[in-house]
């Protein structure tokens, strides 16, 4: 694994740059969303709170006078409310140079999107598969642009079950889970692929926060054993938000990092530690399995990719 110490300091000078952020009001989204205007990017928070966001754009001015921060709202959950969204943006930027794909569900209790999809993996995956496609374009179109995407060390307990996608058969929250996290990696690697085909200077790169405590983790206090572990051993092996957010933050803006790399904390498990680049399992490098859900993204979302 590299070894490498890289802080908010290392980002480089974001001025001119555009920067969606989605699940912005909190957590690894909020403080990676605040790294970015205060490095001089215009940054939208995309999310589904008014209330949250008007809140987290206060915030972050607060703590960077002048920052340039603006709020769409954007419900995951439901594909027309992805499409307005993605209208909205591409009527008010002439630039994209980030899209960082961080919002997403852990562990709540069954559920279904408005268009019927299992809620993580149409929060976790469809959504934000919807999302960059209707964005591709002006993200091409941006020199140096970059897409990154927020997986977990969850991926690893993953599988994408095609006879079953949204457990209505049976539904285990955390299978579904992990099925979601293995699924952004599988979409980083066949877009960067895909990216690469087409001549593109668009990077597709991935991220893990690692265990950082934040409102994610709200249901997972509910599971007795997961929420044991938590208040036991969180206090030493957990990290705080910023630190979950610093890997997103390398990915989307190391002028080191290539298309393809997944980055995350450097420590013991991949819990905490300095962001780093790490490797995911073998699964989620299948390209005849990143291909088939991608080809199953677009048969669900009906949102067809120009490259």
């Amino acid at each position: 694994m590299e070894k490498i110490t890289w802080t908010l300091q290392n980002i480089p000078d974001q001025t001119g740059r555009v920067a969606i952020v989605t699940g912005a009001t909190s957590g690894t989204g909020f403080e990676t969303a605040k790294a970015l205007a205060g490095k001089g990017a215009t940054v939208v928070l995309a999310c589904r709170n008014p209330l949250k966001a008007t809140e987290a754009v206060r915030l972050i001015q607060a703590t960077h006078r002048g920052a340039q921060v603006e709020v769409q709202l954007l419900d995951l959950g439901s594909l027309k409310a992805v499409r307005e969204a993605a209208a909205a943006i591409l009527t008010r930027f002439s630039r994209l140079d980030l899209l960082i794909n961080n919002a997403g569900l852990m562990i709540p209790p069954y559920g279904k999107t408005k268009d019927g999809f299992e809620s993580q993996i149409g929060t976790n995956h469809f959504g934000p598969f919807a999302f960059t496609g209707l964005l591709l374009d002006r993200l091409l179109a941006t020199r140096g642009s970059r897409i990154v995407t927020m997986s977990s060390g969850m991926h690893r307990m993953g599988r994408i079950d095609f006879e079953d996608l949204h457990s209505e058969r049976r539904y285990r929250a955390w299978a579904a889970y992990g099925q979601s996290k293995l699924a952004n990696l599988l979409f980083t690697y066949e877009l960067q692929r895909r990216l690469r085909a087409a001549g593109s200077g668009t990077l597709s790169l991935a991220a893990h926060p690692g265990w950082a405590r934040t409102e994610l983790q709200r249901h997972a206090k509910q599971s007795w054993w997961l929420g044991g572990l938590m208040s036991s051993f969180g206090s030493f092996l957990a990290q705080d938000a910023l630190g979950g957010a610093l890997p997103l933050l390398r990915a989307a803006t190391d002028p080191s990092a290539k298309g393809g790399e997944y980055y995350g904390p450097s420590g013991f498990q991949e819990f905490k530690g300095d962001p780093v680049l790490v490797q995911s399992n073998s699964g989620s490098h299948d390209t005849d399995l990143q291909q088939r859900l991608w080809r199953c993204s677009e048969l669900s979302t009906g949102v067809i990719y120009a490259i």
